[in-house]
Formats: C-alpha cells, sequence, structure tokens
C-alpha cells in the first residue's frame, strides 16, 4: 500500500491515502508541510532532532505519485537533473508574484549589497510598471545549495491566458502565489487549472501573511477546496503550504513563526519540485516557447532542452510537424544566469537557454537533432472570445501627431505581433484598410493598442464584439464567470445592473468583517462589455470585478449596454468657454476651452438616450454696446477618459481615433444614423 508522509519540524506522520474527498465531514489538519485528509487516526513518530530525521526515512514526495512516476520512468528510460528547477510563478493579478521573486533575487545574492534595484524588477516594460501587472512572462535564474532554479515569471489575467500556457510547457512546477485575505480568485482557478493539467507539483505560497486581516485558515482550505474542484490528484492536494511575506522578504512553515528570510521557501521548491525528466543521450529536441528580437542578434528563440546536448555552431534541424523541416545553424547561445543571458558553449538537456542564428524560427516550432531529429508536440492555446477591427484614421486630424498612418504599416505592424502573440488572431476586414483582430478578452487587444501608439502609429478601432459560435444550427455566445466583491450599502444597485446584462447569480457570501459581499454571476461576454465604468459609477468606486471565461452557451438576447447618447459636435473649430457654458447644461464634457475639435467628434455624454449634435466653437457676438459687467463663465472639469474607457464606452456606429499623444472618440462615417 503506498503511504505518504507529511513532515512538521522534527515529526513526521503516515497518513492514508485512502480517502474520499466529497465526504462532507472531511478533516482538515493543517500541518507544516500538507494537509492530512484522512479520517483515520494519525501515527506520529518523534525524533529528536530534524537532521536525525532526514536519515531515518525514504525522501519525501510531494504532489507526485510514486506509482505513476516509477512506471514514466520505465516505459521511457528518462533521468531525472537532481541539480536542476525549473519553476513559473503563478497568481491572480496583485496578489504578489512579482515583489516575491524580487525578495528571492535579492536573498540569492544576485544584486551586489551596494546596487540600488528598483521596485518590481521583473516588470521591465513601461507599460507593466504604469498599470502595476504583468503582461509578458519573464526568465531569470538563482542559484541555492548548488542548486539552479530557473524562475519564470507568469502574467495573472486571464487575458494573456496564452503566455501562461505555453510557459507551463517549460516547467516541471509551480509556486501558487494566493493572497492571505483574498484566498484563491477566479484567475488563480485559471493558472491553477492549466498546471494540473500539465501534471506539475504545486508548492502554494500564501503571500501578505503580515496583513492585519489575514485569514489563514479561511485562505488554505479554500485553496484546498480548489484543488478538490478542479480534479487534482491525491498526490496534488497533499500540497506543501509555505507563508510568506514578499514585501518584507519573510518565509515559514507556519503563519506565526516566520524565518528571517525565505530560507523555507527555497528548501520547499528543491524538496517538493522535481528536478527535469531528461533522456541525456538522446537526439536533441527543443521547443521554441518564446521568442525575443535583438536589433544585433536577431531573433532570439527561448525554451527547455528536452533531450540531448545543444553546442553552439551546431547545425540542427526546425521543425514543424514531421513533413515540413528545414535546416540551420546555432551561431550563439545563452543560459539564463542570475539576472541576464550568459554566453555558452554547451547546453545540456533540461535547462532554458536562449537560440540565435534561426533568423525565421515561430513560436510552436522544434530545434532538433540534424539526423534523427523530431518535433515535439506543438503549443495549443484556447480560442480568442473577442474581436475589434483596426482601420487607418480618416479624421480630418490624420498625420498631425503619427508617424505610420497608411494601410500598409498598420497591416505589418499587426501581422509582426502574431509571431509572439499566440493567442491573437488577425485577419483582413471587408476593405483594403479595414482588419480584424481577434483576442482573449479587451485588455488583451487593449495593450496591443496601447503598445502601437507608443510606437508612434495612428489608427482608429472600432468596438468589441463578442466571436459567437453555431453548434447544430443554435447560435452560442461565450460566457463569463464574474466575481464581484461589494459593500453591503451598494448591493442593490450592483445586482440590479447585473440582471440588466443577463447575468445569473449562482453564490453569494459574506466576506470578511468589513460587511463586504462577494457575488458569482455567470454572464454574457456581451454584457461585461463596458459594464467596468458602470459598475464602480454604482458602488461609488467600491466595487471589484474579476471576470473569467466559462465556455459556450446559448444565445442570451438583446442586452442593452448603455443607456444614454452621446455629445458630437457640430463644425470643425476650437472649442470656446462662452459655448460650453451651454453645452454642458446637456451633459457631461470631455473637451475643455481651447481644444481643436472636427465634425462628428464625440464630445460629451449626453444626459438622455440619443445624440445630439452640438457646436462648442460658437463665439460671443462681439457689439459696439457696453455692458456694465462682463460675464464670469463656470466650467465644469471635463471627464478624463482613458484608452480602455474609450473602448468601453463606444457603441456601434463610433470609433476610437488613437494617435501618439491624443485618444479620441468620434461617429463611424459609414452609419448614416442621423442624431437628434
Amino acid at each position: 500500500m503506498e503511504t505518504a508522509i507529511s513532515f512538521h519540524n522534527s515529526s513526521f506522520s503516515i497518513l492514508n491515502p485512502r480517502r474520499t474527498h466529497s465526504s462532507p465531514l472531511l478533516t482538515k489538519h493543517r500541518l507544516g508541510l500538507g494537509f492530512n485528509l484522512s479520517p483515520f487516526p494519525i501515527t506520529y513518530l518523534k525524533f529528536r532532532s530534524a537532521t536525525t530525521t532526514t536519515h531515518c526515512i525514504r525522501p519525501i514526495r510531494c504532489s507526485i505519485s510514486e506509482a505513476t512516476e516509477a512506471a514514466t520512468e520505465k516505459k521511457s528510460q528518462l533521468m531525472r537533473r537532481n541539480d536542476l528547477r525549473n519553476i513559473a510563478i503563478i497568481a491572480h493579478v496583485d496578489h504578489g508574484k512579482t515583489t516575491l521573486v524580487d525578495a528571492m533575487l535579492k536573498q540569492s545574492k544576485v544584486f551586489r549589497d551596494n546596487q540600488f534595484v528598483q521596485e518590481r524588477i521583473m516588470d521591465s516594460n513601461d507599460l507593466e510598471r504604469e498599470r502595476g501587472i504583468t503582461i509578458l512572462s519573464k526568465n531569470t535564474s538563482i542559484t541555492y545549495k548548488d542548486t539552479k532554479i530557473n524562475i519564470i515569471d507568469t502574467p495573472g489575467h486571464s487575458d494573456f491566458g496564452g503566455e501562461v500556457e505555453r510557459i507551463l510547457n517549460m516547467v516541471e512546477g509551480v509556486l501558487l502565489v494566493v493572497d492571505s485575505v483574498e484566498g484563491p480568485m477566479p484567475q488563480t482557478r485559471f493558472v491553477l487549472k492549466k498546471a494540473l493539467e500539465f501534471g506539475h507539483a504545486v508548492v502554494v505560497v500564501v503571500n501578505k501573511i503580515d496583513r492585519p486581516s489575514a485569514r489563514v485558515d479561511y485562505v488554505i482550505n479554500s485553496t484546498f477546496e480548489l484543488f478538490i474542484e478542479l480534479n487534482a490528484t491525491d498526490e496534488q492536494c497533499d500540497f506543501q503550504a509555505i507563508y510568506a511575506s514578499g514585501i518584507q522578504g519573510k518565509a515559514g512553515l507556519s503563519p506565526d513563526n516566520l524565518a528571517e528570510d525565505l530560507g523555507p521557501l527555497f528548501e520547499s521548491i528543491i524538496r517538493c519540485i522535481p528536478g527535469p525528466r531528461i533522456e541525456k543521450d538522446g537526439a536533441l529536441q527543443m521547443l521554441a516557447t518564446n521568442i525575443e528580437y535583438d536589433e544585433h542578434k536577431g531573433r532570439i528563440a527561448i525554451g527547455r532542452l528536452h533531450a540531448g546536448v545543444l553546442q553552439k555552431g551546431m547545425e540542427v534541424r526546425v521543425c514543424t510537424s514531421e513533413e515540413s523541416c528545414r535546416f540551420s545553424r546555432v551561431s550563439e547561445l545563452f543560459v539564463y544566469e542570475k539576472f541576464s543571458r550568459v554566453p555558452a558553449a554547451t547546453v545540456e538537456a533540461g535547462d532554458i537557454c536562449a537560440v540565435c542564428g534561426i533568423d525565421d524560427i515561430q513560436i510552436g516550432e522544434t530545434i532538433a537533432d540534424k539526423v534523427s531529429g523530431k518535433p515535439l508536440p506543438t503549443i495549443k492555446v484556447e480560442e480568442p472570445t473577442v474581436k475589434m477591427a483596426f482601420s487607418i484614421n480618416t479624421s480630418p486630424f490624420v498625420g498631425r501627431e503619427g508617424k505610420y498612418v497608411t494601410s500598409r504599416k498598420l497591416r505589418d505592424r499587426l501581422y509582426r505581433e502574431l509571431e509572439r502573440n499566440l493567442a491573437m488572431r488577425v485577419e483582413d476586414g471587408e476593405t483594403a484598410d479595414t482588419f480584424i483582430v481577434s483576442g482573449r478578452g479587451t485588455l488583451h487587444i487593449t495593450i496591443l493598442i496601447e503598445n502601437m501608439r507608443r510606437e508612434g502609429y495612428e489608427f482608429m478601432v472600432g468596438p468589441p464584439k463578442v466571436i459567437n459560435k453555431k453548434v447544430d444550427d443554435k447560435l452560442m455566445e461565450p460566457y463569463e464567470i464574474a466575481t464581484v466583491e461589494v459593500p453591503e450599502e451598494h448591493m442593490g444597485s450592483v445586482v440590479e445592473l447585473l440582471g440588466k446584462r443577463r447575468g445569473q447569480m449562482f453564490d453569494m457570501e459574506g466576506v470578511g468583517s468589513e460587511g463586504t459581499t462577494l457575488f458569482k454571476y455567470k454572464i454574457p461576454t456581451r454584457g461585461l462589455l463596458g459594464l467596468r465604468n458602470a459598475i464602480l459609477t454604482a458602488s461609488r468606486g467600491t466595487a471589484i470585478l474579476n471576470t473569467l471565461f466559462d465556455s459556450y452557451g446559448p444565445w442570451a438576447g438583446e442586452i442593452s449596454t448603455r443607456d444614454l447618447g452621446s455629445l458630437v459636435a457640430f463644425e470643425d473649430g476650437t472649442s470656446t468657454s462662452y459655448a460650453l457654458s451651454s453645452s454642458q447644461e446637456r451633459g457631461q464634457m470631455f473637451i475643455g476651452p481651447g481644444v481643436e475639435v472636427y465634425k462628428g467628434q464625440i464630445v460629451g455624454i449626453h444626459q438622455r438616450p440619443g445624440d445630439l449634435s452640438l457646436n462648442v466653437c460658437k463665439k460671443k457676438a462681439a457689439t459696439n454696446i457696453r455692458s456694465n459687467k462682463e460675464q464670469t463663465v463656470v466650467l465644469d472639469a471635463p471627464l478624463s477618459y482613458s484608452l480602455d474607457d474609450c473602448i468601453e464606452y463606444i457603441q456601434e456606429d463610433e470609433l476610437v481615433e488613437v494617435t501618439p499623444s491624443s485618444i479620441r472618440m468620434c461617429k463611424n462615417p459609414k452609419f448614416s444614423k442621423k442624431g437628434r
């Protein structure tokens, strides 16, 4: 009979693995390195010291079944590398992944003691720093007690799921970081589901343990229930729990007894996450999981070496499938050491490396042995759910601010994005200057728009639309799980808003001691378009909304996403205080005085349904009659809308004009819809 061993400092217990997860009377004992899930009595064997323990028992197996491992070893004759660990750090947005990596890098002496290091080192992209989120996965490595640990920081948003899915191909285990107050959130579920499908070992890190309202027992139990919901194996459910404060750089096996450093976390990684299983003497195989571009070196393929040895200057075969292969040569080879890429002459199987010299390599292709190389399975990514139309700028202000304005430049840039953004699709539109871009969500496409804007592109985008499917002649649309956290006083207005958008509530619970309620809704993706601003308005800025793609379901019927119309500029010119003082009585304005506008530009939100054309450029008539007193005009502060807000706001007959220095909205001239 198989037994699983669970440690707690210098003692260990033998757990009976036969258990039923479905039992409501399931007892969960939180131990140092796992859970006792068994209703049977536990035998504790005490030892005098921790050192004695390691000599008296077999090596611990965390999250991996001995039986399955033995079977696989025999079947494929693979060996494990014990001097190497490949791990990915996965979590929901803002649960502290990148901060934890910072602490791990600092404590493993990657930087000099007197070296200035900025916060969130791994978020190197300007956009990532501004938004406070991780968008692109990054590699780094540290060395702990003669073991090299390759760490990959992954995005938390499900919109960037394509990044997470291909990164999980490179690793053998994951650190699942969970906030000590919020517990597992929708994106935690998304990334964990992917990791469990790959069969990876999981170490759960309860982060931000220093928060005053930390709920450790609730978080651990919720995480355990999530494992069961996602059909984790018994061995995966016996996960190692580590309690940490990323910002303080401390970790421990119990929340009340943290060490002065992250030592317990490093020990858990080495003990619980297995080394890569490799075929050392086999034919060379490496899957290109990520692509970077360097002005001097050209395209750089990043991936894990599955078998064989890769050498600098080696002749290789690049395969997409059995039939289509081409030959190339590796000009340069790099491995990750500390926080940089270091040139290497040879790389052994199991390590993550960067390969230069193959100019036309694509993500998902295999670098194989020249004579007997075979391709590895390509990376499968989930289909996109939202699409938007990109077109050239047709406004009167075209070419004033942007560097690249033609359809050829726009087309080249969009198709170039496909080379590294696996989850995105680009198709030619109805006209030569229109392109349909499909992605995993509006944020996925908005990040692309923001990057293009900063590169000097000028273009227009239409409103986001969901991608429907037809199954057995029935129209199906994507549904998402929306989790809304809202204070009790605003519950009514939020529930009413979600009900109007065809949302169906399936769970409701109180959270914490602050009088906050957590709702879970199944809602069509169409209903989520433009919801974030509406829900913040309804809850006076206090609601927190998280969404996660669930599945395709039957068409839910018509959904009204915006009740109010737009205020549209009547003619070209410069806005004046005189005209705006009367215009602001009709609604909220987007512009102040002295701003150049053109006919058809949206200058505000109408206070009633339907659009209204206004003259915001009207000047006060100059007469020769003196007035006793000049009138003082008091103008309301204009609304400041970001790119995300504009894309949420626009409807079918409206467009967002994107230039390097401005974001404007206008009516689509192709829709001859008459305003009021």
